[in-house]
């Protein structure tokens, strides 16, 4: 085949490619690497391209499949990952100009799995400073989204979004503290999960809020998605909040078939909150896709989700400036101006103002626990909107626009965060401005495998999936 169209694959369909030695790694990721140079000019995803690197791993990748050494479906894989996890050897950014000459000396957990599975590394992608949903100045280029270069390609991992619908690379990582998975995923018209909390290792991550950090894939299928997850969950005794709980094949369990499976509709995430009609309407024919594929639909009511943004800003605001106090003390000048309203706001929130945020957190957290005891999943919107424009300047003018931000997509993906609870997002259609719209999924803890069941059950009803960006 044309090796010039490797990148447009599903990485279900490299891989087997790959494993019948039909095409190279090598091919492929050089492939990938000639695409990012012609493209990424526009888009910004990556922070850093790591051309020697990549295709020394594919010469190995490509050794090993030709004696017979077949790790599995991640071999060879070209994957491109949030430039928040520690790469050894190679500079890794946090978003900021603070660690621009950081280099670490050892793998996060994730990439080193990703490597033991013969993953190829093609780079480190572009996001938010110190993956903050907020931050305004991006020091290594601003992200675009591929479907419409004004338009905002999520936040934090901005990079990951953007590349991954523009086919730079295969598959890729991302991490999600408040949403920064799913709302890349949703305006990039991909599929991205936040695992369970503890799921996967965050050694080797830099931290933005201890208690909700999540590192997930962002893919263009829902098969793509699972072999990624596949391939850096698990327990890590590095990381005392990863849960010895066994990894399943989440590959195996694609069947299609939903009968019989329950599915809550979250009364008001549908009706009430969505301020745009096409993705109301988007969202609503999903579910009844899902309906006619014999799933059970019912609604369910979460009353104290339309606070879960106001909670989960001050809990994140108070952990984010925590972890980074030395940069709040000694190099505050040299932030983001968003990302210095943010920290300093988390340094002198009150005490009393944390805690109740913490136990409205459990309010909410068992509401949704209790939900997901009626029914196997919970569906709503990713976001109340398709992708904004780019914000054209920092700080924030009123009171309203503090208010407006309890309210729009983060206020969608902040109660699964606040719970968590396992969360992903698929393209459920377009708007007439050809910006994706995502469905959100949500299943009970460390259930990922009945998300991608019936995520995978909606892909093969629709085709929402094949559609390109115009880059």
């Amino acid at each position: 085949m044309d090796i010039s169209q490797l990148p447009f694959l599903t990485t279900t369909e490299l891989s087997q490619l790959i494993k019948e030695k039909q095409i190279s790694p090598v091919e492929a990721t050089q492939a990938y690497l000639d695409r990012i140079l012609e493209v990424d000019g526009i888009l910004n995803s990556y922070i850093t391209v790591c051309t020697d690197e990549a295709l020394s791993q594919a010469r190995k990748a490509e050794s090993e499949i030709s004696n017979g050494n077949y790790i599995g479906p991640m071999h060879g894989i070209p994957i491109a990952v949030k430039d928040q996890f520690w790469t050894k050897g190679i500079q890794t950014t946090n978003g900021s100009i603070i660690h621009k000459d950081w280099i670490p000396d050892e793998d996060a957990t994730v990439i080193s799995n990703l490597k033991t599975n013969g993953a190829v590394i093609l780079g480190k992608l572009n996001m938010s400073e110190y993956a903050s949903g907020d931050a305004f100045t991006h020091p290594y280029g601003r992200p675009h989204n591929p479907w419409d270069l004004s338009r905002n390609p999520g936040t934090s991992s901005s990079g990951s979004g953007a590349a991954t619908a523009a086919c730079l690379c295969s598959t890729s990582l991302g991490e999600d503290t408040g949403g920064s998975i799913r709302g890349p995923a949703a305006f990039c018209g991909l599929v991205g999960i936040r695992p369970s909390w503890g799921r996967v290792s965050r050694y080797g991550v830099f931290g933005a809020s201890w208690s909700m950090d999540t590192v997930g894939p962002i893919s263009r299928t829902t098969e793509d998605c699972a072999m990624t997850l596949a391939a850096i969950a698990g327990y890590d005794p590095k990381d005392p909040y990863t849960w010895a709980t066994p990894v399943p094949d989440y590959l195996s369990q694609l069947t299609g078939d939903i009968k019989g499976l329950k599915i809550g509709v979250i009364t008001e995430r549908i009706d009430t909150d969505v301020n745009h009609p096409e993705v109301a309407s988007s969202v609503k024919e999903a579910i009844a896709i899902l309906g006619r594929c014999g799933a059970v639909i019912q609604e369910i009511s979460i009353p104290l989700i339309v606070h879960s943004a106001a909670i989960s800003s001050a809990i994140i605001s108070c952990d984010a400036a925590t972890l980074n106090r030395k940069d709040v003390t000694e190099n505050l000048s040299l932030l983001d101006h968003n990302n210095q309203v943010r920290l300093l706001m988390g340094s002198i929130l009150p005490a009393e103002s944390y805690i109740r945020a913490t136990k409205l957190r459990e309010l909410l957290r068992q509401e949704i626990l209790d939900a997901l005891s009626k029914v196997d999943i919970l569906v709503m919107p990713t976001s109340s909107i398709p992708a904004p424009k780019i914000p054209e300047k920092a700080g924030i003018l009123n009171k309203q626009e503090v208010l407006d931000g309890f309210t729009g997509r983060r206020s969608f993906t902040s109660p699964f965060n606040l719970a968590n609870t396992p969360a992903l997002s698929i393209c459920c259609g377009f708007t007439s401005e050809d910006l994706p719209i995502g469905l959100q999924i949500i299943g009970k803890p460390f259930d990922e495998s009945t998300l991608f069941r019936a995520a995978y059950a909606y892909q093969l009803e629709t085709a929402w999936h094949t559609r390109r960006p115009p880059v």
